[in-house]
């Protein structure tokens, strides 16, 4: 009995309504619900709004034959708060999106800085264990590199080819200290600075800085790339959260949302075609940028599977300690050579007495404060980047539909009810409904569109620029992140494919390398299968080995990279 009662009150409201659409919009016999509403937004002092209906002569927007319960003074607020109204529309329709975008930038971010602290740990490591006599020299050009490395990744105007010849030039001087002419006091630091000039004529290391300058440019470059386009994507959001209203959308706006109210009608809502006519007219401009974003994430997707393999930033970082112990094994076995090249540069050597610093790298300083962190599934950079991306991909039409979505979702009235079409509540929207983009706006009965936005072309400019990174097109030592690079001169020869598999961590070959993929067990520690592949064997040109591995100080380092990474894991685990 109840429900056929609700039904009937229904049944009778809508009857009203279509009968004032007939006859045109009675004036409210008072300004009561005007008042609370007014009151309830806060919109101003209640004073200023009418109790009763009076001529609203002074309006210029909300106009009406019948008497209103506006003032001119309210029309200017209400226009303030539908501008409001519709910037809190964008943003919360947004906020997923850049929720995403936000927070994984500043996953992948910290996830960076870790493999660069841990890349810095293998490397001090080696020299701790193999090289125990040069270690606390080396720690200065260590720090310096993969200080450098993290300017580069995360913005800097660095070179990676600069920092890298930098690190060597440090490092040789060191190397003919301890390795190629040692002796019972140092050299002087006039005669290392020769010998810092002098590195990239004499070839200490052959060809391995060549090829760590094409491993460090072809492994950090889409890395960096690839966080500038996200915090691009962010400041994308930022710009479409906050847009600058033309007059002529701004009163359409008030007209849609407040104007009913001067009527009495606060429970109104816009019919679907007169909404997304207006709607689309103020976002004309940000539905051009529809096609440049679906670009964007496309770029960005094709970029994260040309991260994998030999691009991976894991393998490379984590390796680097290996190519450092192949450029100390080419020195020594060229010793002789090497030690007569530097006489006729520098001539003989000049010394100073000898100091005996220990060690300085402490391999246990992470150890206490990262053994509460542990993951129970096995996660990978790679993984969460293609999990990303999946997420990402929801997306690409965002901007084309996001006039539809806000009149759909929160704006307009349901199908079938009686609706505000401008003036009256009427049965349905008559006028045509027009398309989106600034073209389709020029047939728009609601709103004219004048001219494009500065913003928003600015921010194409940007994502037109970030998709052409995202593709290597603007930069033409790595176009299309091609790579393929043959190392060539002494020393272990190296050629580098994009062949392996994104789980195989492309696994090295004769100059040592070895598989890092971070993954983390169901305990939380380290695979063992991992920790046994730690200790690495060099074979130097005259068939001896050389042991780089030490006792334990890289199954610690092995170590620390499981736990850290699970440092930053929950960040991603979002999504």
């Amino acid at each position: 009995m109840g429900g056929k009662s609700l039904r009937l009150g229904f049944l009778t409201l809508a009857v009203l309504l279509l009968a004032a659409a007939s006859e045109g919009a009675e004036p409210p016999p008072s300004c009561e619900a005007v008042r609370k509403v007014f009151q309830l937004r806060r919109l101003g002092p209640l004073g200023g709004v009418p109790e009763l209906p009076r001529a609203g002569v002074d309006l210029q927007v909300c106009t009406s034959k019948n008497p209103t319960c506006c003032t001119k003074k309210m029309e200017e607020r209400y226009q303030t708060a539908a501008k409001q109204d519709i910037q809190q529309v964008l943003q919360t329709s947004s906020a997923t999106l850049k929720f995403l975008i936000s927070h994984n930038a500043a996953a992948f971010q910290e996830m960076f800085e870790i493999l660069i602290r841990l890349a810095e740990n293998y490397t001090s490591t080696l020299f701790c264990n193999a090289y125990r006599n040069m270690a606390a020299e080396a720690t200065v050009p260590v720090q310096e590199f993969f200080t450098d490395v993290g300017l580069f990744l995360f913005g800097t105007d660095v070179s990676t080819e600069e920092f890298v010849n930098r690190f060597f030039d440090t490092l040789f001087p060191v190397v003919y200290n301890h390795v190629l002419n040692p002796g019972p006091t140092d050299i002087s630091l006039e005669y290392g600075e020769c010998l810092r000039v002098a590195r990239r004529d004499i070839r200490p290391f052959g060809n391995i800085p060549e090829k760590a300058i094409g491993r460090m440019g072809r492994a950090l470059l889409p890395s960096r790339t690839f966080l500038q386009a996200l915090n691009l994507g962010i400041e994308v959001i930022n710009t479409t959260d906050h847009l600058h209203f033309s007059k002529d959308c701004s009163r359409a706006l008030l007209r849609m949302q407040y104007c009913p109210h001067c009527q009495g009608l606060t429970l109104s809502k816009p019919c679907m075609g007169y909404c997304l006519n207006i709607i689309r007219g103020c976002l004309a401009d940000v539905a051009e940028v529809d096609l440049h974003w679906r670009g964007y994430i496309q770029s960005l997707e094709e970029l994260s599977r040309a991260m994998s393999g030999a691009y991976n930033i894991e393998h490379v970082l984590l390796n680097f300690h290996s190519l450092v112990n192949d450029a100390l094994v080419q020195a020594r076995i060229n010793g002789p050579e090497l030690s007569e090249q530097v006489h006729k540069m520098c001539g003989p050597p000049v010394r100073k007495p000898k100091e005996f610093p220990g060690c300085s790298f402490d391999q246990n300083k992470d150890n206490q404060v990262l053994k509460m962190f542990s993951r129970d599934s096995e996660e990978t950079l790679t993984n969460r980047r293609k999990e990303f991306i999946s997420h990402l991909r929801l997306y690409r039409a965002f901007y084309g539909g996001l006039a539809d979505q806000l009149c759909g979702n929160e704006l307009a009235a349901a199908d079938g009810l009686p609706c505000w079409n401008g003036e009256d509540v009427v049965r349905s929207y008559t006028h045509r409904v027009v398309g989106s983009g600034i073209k389709a706006q020029s047939a728009n009965p609601e709103v004219k569109v004048k001219g494009t936005d500065p913003v928003i072309s600015q921010i194409i400019d940007k994502l037109k620029h970030v998709i052409q990174l995202l593709q290597g097109k603007s930069f033409p030592k790595y176009d299309k992140w091609d790579l393929q690079q043959t190392g060539s001169g002494g020393g272990v020869d190296e050629q580098i494919s994009g062949d392996c598999d994104d789980e195989d961590g492309c696994g090295g070959s004769g100059s040592g390398e070895f598989k890092r993929v971070l993954k983390i067990t169901d305990s939380g520690m380290p695979d063992k299968t991992n920790l046994s592949d730690v200790k690495q064997i060099h074979q130097t040109n005259d068939g001896s080995t050389l042991d780089t591995t030490g006792a334990g100080c890289t199954a610690m380092a092995d170590y620390m990279t499981f736990m850290l990474i699970s440092l930053v894991i929950p960040f991603l685990s979002l999504w």
